[in-house]
């Protein structure tokens, strides 16, 4: 029997699977088993392997962030300038102290007000619940806008209305109805008729020195009523209301207001009008 070699038959069971045979005819069945074997074998890596390209799952794209807006001209500007060096803070911090500093040196302090106007400012306080804080009025007359002189054109006058008050001209005998100018423009005022003037000096009952009279006089007459205004009336301020006035300075080293005698060797004179009489016995109009 000839032996047929192993590549002839498998090349043969290779051209019948092609064109559809099998292993039917004779002779081949005991070697189909032995063929099959490596035709399993052949498979085995086919059907393990895909059959195209792997395909991995693709992994998720991270986010791309925005690129950060360009800062506008001004905010580019600020971020690149230079920085203030540390020692220049120290100086800066000083720099207000100095700028006070020379504000005060170039500016002309106010000059305090001294002698009676300064003693009357504050002595005003008491009158003006009547007579208004700026004199304008109210239960009493106005001494502003000159008012206060058209009643009293001699700073004496008023000296002597404050001192006694209303009460005391009442009783001098015969009674002082008018007291200042009797030919006062608007009419002269009459005592009590608008309300009651107390009586200030020491001798009438008052709570006031005579110096502080005299100051609070001063006030109404040149701070209120404007007399500083009117050129006629410097001789009366230098004598009785500037800061060195030797009246004021007798009167504050314990001179009576009602005694000190004046150039003209007179006590107090009432000026325009008629004068009090001599009061009584118990104190009651300076005569």
């Amino acid at each position: 029997m000839t032996e047929i070699p192993e590549h002839l038959l498998k090349r043969s069971r290779e051209r019948r699977s092609a064109i559809g045979g099998g292993g039917d005819d004779a002779g081949g069945g005991d070697d189909a088993p032995a063929a099959s074997v490596p035709a399993k074998a052949d498979a085995a890596p086919a059907a393990a392997a895909p059959s195209g390209p792997v395909e991995r799952a693709a992994a998720p794209t991270p986010a791309v962030p925005e690129p950060p807006k360009p800062d506008i001209p001004v905010v580019a500007a600020y971020k690149s300038r230079k920085k203030v060096p540390f020692w220049a803070m120290a100086a800066l911090a000083l720099l207000p102290v100095w700028a006070f500093m020379y504000a005060r040196a170039v500016t002309s302090q106010p000059v305090e007000a001294a002698g009676p106007l300064a003693e009357g400012e504050v002595i005003y306080g008491n009158c003006a619940s009547c007579h208004g804080g700026a004199g304008q009025g109210g239960v009493g007359y106005a001494f502003a806008n000159g008012e206060v002189i058209k009643t009293f054109p001699n700073i004496e006058d008023q000296l002597r209305y404050v001192y006694w008050g209303t009460a005391n001209y009442q009783l001098a005998q015969p009674p002082i109805d008018i007291y200042g100018d009797p030919d006062r423009e608007g009419g002269p005022h009459m005592t009590g008729e608008l309300g009651v003037m107390p009586a200030q000096g020491a001798d009438a009952g008052g709570a006031l020195t005579d110096y502080e009279i005299l100051g609070v006089v001063c006030h109404e007459r040149y701070v209120l009523g404007g007399a500083a205004d009117m050129d006629e009336y410097d001789a009366e301020f230098e004598k009785w209301c500037a800061e060195g006035s030797e009246l004021f300075t007798a009167l504050e080293g314990g001179e009576s207001l009602l005694e000190l005698e004046l150039v003209d060797d007179t006590i107090i004179p009432i000026g325009p009008g008629p004068a009090p009489a001599s009061p009584p016995a118990d104190s009651a109009v300076a005569g």
